[in-house]
């Protein structure tokens, strides 16, 4: 895999509750990616960046959602989330201030 694609795959870490919870209780770390990543390159992204051994990826399709303001209408686009679980023993510590 070309090595300037890897480094562009992972978009952002998806910060919530709801991943804080997942991450503590699964291993599992949430991401948003391209639209066109695939697993393997999901995979091999994070684990040369963040240095880690990936057990699994999951993806999934957010759907795009229509917004109306002051009478218009516009859309939220359409993004990749990628659920990437660790090995036994490995974490990713993004420095949030606990």
């Amino acid at each position: 895999m070309n090595q300037e694609r890897l480094l562009q795959v992972l978009v952002e870490p998806k910060l919530s509750e709801k991943g804080a919870r997942v991450a503590e209780l699964h291993r599992q770390y949430m991401f948003r990616v391209l639209n066109d990543a695939t697993k393997p390159e999901i995979k091999a992204a994070v684990e040369q960046l963040f240095k880690v051994e990936v057990e699994s990826v999951t993806t999934a399709n957010v759907r795009a959602k229509v917004r109306r303001f002051r009478g218009r209408v516009g859309s939220h686009g359409a993004w990749k989330k990628a659920f990437v679980k660790l090995k036994d023993g490995f974490e990713i510590n993004f420095g949030l201030a606990d």
